[in-house]
């Protein structure tokens, strides 16, 4: 089987055009339907349950996950599982969303009769407003399309696309409704590259103590150089008796001394440290630091309070161990 790659083009765009055709429509659906089906969500005092078969119950994952990730304790339920025993995971706390492109998906329907003796808000999503599960639900959201993207009309793929656009549409709304923050989805996601530009502060994994790259001004250059190798920062921070910082010297520093012809064994580091410099606070988000060091092209930086007092360094490969850059 030999591939046309014209054909293989022009049926590729046709199925982005008709399922970015199959989102669109939505826009009109949002409305005194989809508040209410919102409120429930925001009404429920216990989990919000999701349900779907097929390829529906794969976009009911995706919904389940998105709301449980977002601040709506929500899980996934299989319809052919809920029949033989875990219909016992819903309580009278719950709201229960159900996906069926069809709304007369056999699984569905059996265990409509236990979700109504419940009274457990139901919220359908459903290609056919006509449909049993349509009209049983406490509310239905219409994502009806007017073709499949596949060309035999078979394969379900605007109306998933359809199901999952509208199941993002519904997550943020509530998402936003709750005040729900970027700090709040770090918390969700600690174990995420994100989660870690979120959570992780300089004072985490900044070095403090000995490990700190500092000198008095006073100090001959070349003591200076000793303390840069023995610190492995890539700096020295010039610091006053009292530890309040005056400078930096840097690797960089160094080769512009050198360039300069200066003496490098009778200079004090405190004639060639460069002073006002850049430093960054425990209480900053290592992403901030890092956003600092990218912006000035420097790999390090001396950690001060709020007096200006060193309190701990770091440099770039402490962002790269931490999982931040």
């Amino acid at each position: 089987m030999k591939l046309d790659p014209e054909n293989t083009r022009s049926l590729a765009l046709a199925v982005l055009a008709i399922e970015a055709e199959a989102i669109q429509a939505l826009a009109t659906r949002i409305d005194t339907r989809f508040l209410a089906a919102c409120d429930y969500i925001l009404d429920c005092r216990g989990r919000v349950v999701v349900t779907g078969m097929g390829k529906s119950g794969h976009i009911g994952g995706k919904l389940a996950a998105t709301l449980a990730s977002t601040g709506t304790p929500a899980f996934f339920v299989h319809p052919g599982e809920a029949g033989h025993g875990d219909l016992g995971m819903i309580t009278r706390d719950d709201t229960v969303i159900a996906l069926s492109n069809s709304g007369e998906t056999d699984e569905l329907l059996t265990i409509l009769p236990i979700i109504r003796r419940l009274g457990v808000p139901l919220i359908a999503m459903t290609g056919n407003p006509e449909s049993r599960l349509a009209r049983e639900a406490s509310v239905n959201l219409d994502v009806s399309v007017t073709r499949e993207a596949c060309p035999l009309g078979l394969a379900p793929t605007s109306s998933t696309t359809a199901a999952l656009a509208m199941s993002d549409a519904l997550a943020v709304a509530v998402l936003d409704a709750r005040g729900f923050t970027a700090d709040d989805f770090a918390r969700s996601h600690p174990g995420g590259r994100l989660g870690r530009r979120l959570l992780i502060h300089v004072g985490d994994i900044m070095r403090t103590g000995d490990a700190m790259p500092s000198i008095h001004a006073d100090a001959l250059l070349r003591d200076g150089l000793v303390e840069i190798s023995r610190k492995g920062l890539g700096m020295v921070v010039i610091c006053d008796t009292e530890g309040h910082i005056e400078g930096v010297f840097t690797d960089g520093d160094l080769r512009r001394s050198l360039d300069r012809g200066l003496d490098i064994h009778q200079l004090t580091i405190g004639e060639v440290m460069t002073r006002n410099g850049f430093t960054a606070r425990p209480g900053w988000l290592a992403v901030e630091a890092l956003q600092l060091m990218e912006t000035h092209r420097i790999n390090a930086l001396p950690v001060a309070d709020e007096e200006l007092r060193l309190v701990g360094a770091l440099n770039m490969h402490d962002l790269l161990r931490a999982g931040v850059a």
